[in-house]
Formats: structure tokens, C-alpha cells, sequence
């Protein structure tokens, strides 16, 4: 009796396991604060910038919910969101949130987007936020806000930015990824009007 073996190569293009870490991957590397969540906004998925808006490491913010962390403006527009995910509707739907963090209180704009998953299951939602830049006076300078408010992190890697530390070396120093502090170093060069990486360590000496 001659008995047939079919052996089928394996082809990672079709495995779901290898498409979801390229996605994490590149969840990572974005700079732009994003989460994924359930259909009922529980977060399964975080990157580096979104947590390092409290100083947390991505995972700390698994299993909290989007409404944890974001205060909508317009709380009834949550009803008309819930109501077109139960009719099906597959659109983008932006929310004007609030959120505090060390103390501060700021405001963006949080994108809400279901992702197609197969028929009958409920949507895993994607999450983007966009925070607001401080607003102009009238004679187009920054309105002052009083003195920059530095968290103990943010000094920390100010620290180490001026003694000349690699990103790699601040980031193992401070327990955050790659990604997650060249956010906020971007976010430093921004609030502490620092053109560059060098220039901020010179404002961190100064300071």
C-alpha cells in the first residue's frame, strides 16, 4: 500500500502571528500616541508615545479604558459612536478629549477608527491621538503659561541628555524604549523652545 504525504511549505505571509507582530513593530516605532483597544474600548495595545504622556511603559496602560484616560467634551457624541458600531458603520469618528497628566491639564483630539475583523465579531477600535499645540497671542508669540513644568522623568532624561548618553543608554537608564524617549525628547525641544538634541542639553546645563 503506498501511502501519500502532502507537506505544505509554510508561508509566513498568511500567518496571522506574523502579520500581528509586524503591526506591534510598527505600533512601536510610530511617534504619534496611538492605541488599539476592544469594541469596548478596553486598551489591548499601546505604544511608546501614548504612554509616555504619564510617564508609564506601554504595558501599564494595558487593560485600562479609553475613557481612564481621556475626558470627552461632548459626552453625548459617545451615544451616536455606540450606535453606529452597533449598525455596522466602519468610519473615523474624532473626539475632542481632555486629559491631565504630572499635574497639567491638556487637550487634543482623539480619532476613533474601527478595523475590519471577521463578519460577526465586534471591531477592535485604533485610537489616535492629537494634541493640541499651545495657542498663539495676539501678537503671534506663545501666551505665557508660567514657568515649564519638568516631571522627575523629564529631568532625568535632560540629565542624561547633557552628560552626551546615547538614546540607548537613556533609555535603559530610564526603563523606556528607544522610541519612547526620542518622544519625549521632541516633546522637550517643543515646550523648552530647543532647536535640536544639543541645544536642549545646553538648556538642561543652563537650567
Amino acid at each position: 500500500m503506498t501511502v501519500t504525504v502532502t507537506v505544505t511549505a509554510y508561508d509566513p505571509e498568511s500567518d496571522p502571528a506574523v502579520w500581528r507582530t509586524r503591526f506591534l513593530n510598527l505600533l512601536d516605532r510610530t511617534p504619534v500616541p496611538t492605541a488599539v483597544s476592544t469594541a469596548d474600548g478596553v486598551i489591548t495595545g499601546a505604544n511608546p508615545a501614548l504612554a509616555a504622556l504619564w510617564n508609564l511603559t506601554p504595558g501599564r496602560l494595558t487593560g485600562r479604558h479609553l475613557l481612564d484616560l481621556f475626558t470627552p467634551a461632548e459626552p453625548r457624541r459617545l451615544s451616536k459612536f455606540e450606535s453606529a458600531m452597533r449598525g455596522g458603520r466602519r468610519s473615523r469618528y474624532p473626539f475632542r478629549v481632555r486629559w491631565t497628566a504630572a499635574g497639567s491639564s491638556y487637550e487634543g483630539e482623539l480619532t476613533v477608527e474601527p478595523v475590519s475583523d471577521p463578519a460577526g465579531e465586534p471591531p477592535p477600535l485604533l485610537a489616535i491621538l492629537r494634541a493640541d499645540e499651545p495657542r498663539p497671542a495676539a501678537d503671534g508669540r506663545e501666551q505665557a503659561a508660567g514657568p515649564v513644568a519638568i516631571t522627575a522623568l523629564e529631568s532625568r532624561i535632560l540629565a542624561l541628555v547633557a552628560e552626551g548618553r546615547t538614546t540607548a543608554v537613556v533609555a535603559r537608564t530610564v526603563a523606556l524604549s528607544d522610541d519612547g524617549v526620542n518622544y519625549h525628547l521632541a516633546r522637550l525641544c517643543r515646550r523648552l523652545d530647543a532647536s535640536n538634541r544639543t541645544a536642549l542639553g545646553t538648556v538642561s546645563r543652563i537650567s
